[in-house]
C-alpha cells in the first residue's frame, strides 16, 4: 500500500515519530476499533481515532442527540439535535478524515447482539453510560478474547483500565458484580463536568492507538484514576490474575452473556 501525497501530509506528524513511521501508520489504517457509546467518552475517542487514521471504526449507540448532550459530547453540534448519535458521529468523523470507514450500529448493545458486533474488530472501547453495559462488554470481550478499554466519569473524577487477554485482570476481577439498582447516583443526579469526557475519552483513544501500533505500555493490570479538582492522576496496580473471577478465573462460572438492569450514568464510575 503506497501513500498518496495527501496522506503523507495528513499523517506527517505520525510518520516522523520513530515509534510510528510509515509502517506504523499503515498498521493504523489497517486497524479496526469498535466504540460502544457515542456520548461523553465515545465522542472524543471517535474523533481522535478518525484523525489518527484508524482505517475502520465502528460506533454503536441507540440514542438520538439532545440538548443536554452538547455540554460534553463534542462530536455532536446544535444542528444535530434529534439525529441518531451514530449518524451525527459518522458525519463528523468523515469530515475530519475521509480515509476512514465508519460503520454505524443504531441499536442497543445487548447479550443477543454483542458477540456479533465485536467479532470483526481488533480493539473495543467501552464508552457506555451504565453498569449493565460495562459488565456485558467485559464478559463478551473476555469470552471472545478481545482487548478493550474501560472508562468511567462522574462529577470531577474519572477512571480507566485496559484488558488484554492473558495479560491482566478484567473489569469483573476488580468490580465483581453490578451494584444494586439505585445504589449509585447517576450523572443526571450527580452531574459531570464536560471536559472530563475529553480527558478520559482521549486516553481511551490513546490506548487503542498504542495497541494497534504495538508500542508503549498499556493500562493492563492498572486502574488509572483522575481527580480534576486536585489535578492529580493515580495509577493503582491491580492483581495480575484473580483465580476466582467468575468470567476469566481458573474455573469460570459465567458461560452465557446476561443483560442486567440499572439506571444510566455517564461512564458508570
Amino acid at each position: 500500500m503506497a501513500f498518496s501525497n495527501e496522506q503523507i501530509e495528513r499523517y506527517s506528524r505520525h510518520i516522523i515519530l520513530k515509534e510510528v513511521g510509515v509502517k506504523g501508520q499503515k498498521r493504523l489504517l489497517n486497524g479496526k476499533v469498535l466504540i460502544i457509546g457515542a456520548g461523553g467518552l465515545g465522542a472524543p475517542a471517535a474523533m481522535y481515532l478518525a484523525a489518527a487514521g484508524v482505517g475502520t471504526i465502528g460506533i454503536a449507540d441507540a440514542d438520538e442527540v439532545d440538548l443536554s448532550n452538547l455540554q460534553r459530547q463534542i462530536i455532536h453540534s446544535t444542528k444535530d439535535l434529534g439525529k441518531a448519535k451514530v449518524i451525527s458521529a459518522k458525519e463528523t468523523m468523515e469530515e475530519i478524515n475521509p480515509d476512514v470507514t465508519v460503520n454505524t450500529y443504531h441499536t442497543f448493545v445487548s447479550a443477543d447482539n454483542i458477540s456479533e458486533l465485536i467479532k470483526d474488530y481488533d480493539f473495543i472501547i467501552d464508552g457506555t453510560d451504565n453498569f449493565p453495559a460495562k459488565f456485558l462488554i467485559n464478559d463478551a470481550c473476555v469470552m471472545a478474547k478481545k482487548p478493550f478499554s474501560h472508562a468511567g466519569i462522574i462529577r470531577f473524577q474519572g477512571q480507566l483500565m485496559t484488558y488484554v487477554p492473558g495479560e491482566g485482570p478484567c473489569y469483573r476481577c476488580v468490580f465483581k458484580n453490578p451494584p444494586p439498582k439505585d445504589a449509585v447516583p447517576t450523572c443526571r443526579q450527580a452531574g459531570v463536568i464536560g471536559a472530563m469526557g475529553g480527558i478520559i475519552g482521549s486516553l481511551q483513544a490513546m490506548e487503542a492507538v498504542k495497541y494497534l501500533l504495538g508500542v508503549g505500555e498499556l493500562l493492563t493490570g492498572y486502574l488509572l484514576t483522575y481527580d480534576a479538582l486536585k489535578m492529580t492522576f493515580r495509577k493503582i496496580k491491580l492483581p495480575k490474575h484473580v483465580a476466582d473471577c467468575p468470567v476469566c478465573g481458573d474455573n469460570p462460572t459465567i458461560h452465557e452473556l446476561v443483560d442486567y438492569e440499572q439506571a444510566e450514568c455517564d461512564g458508570a464510575f
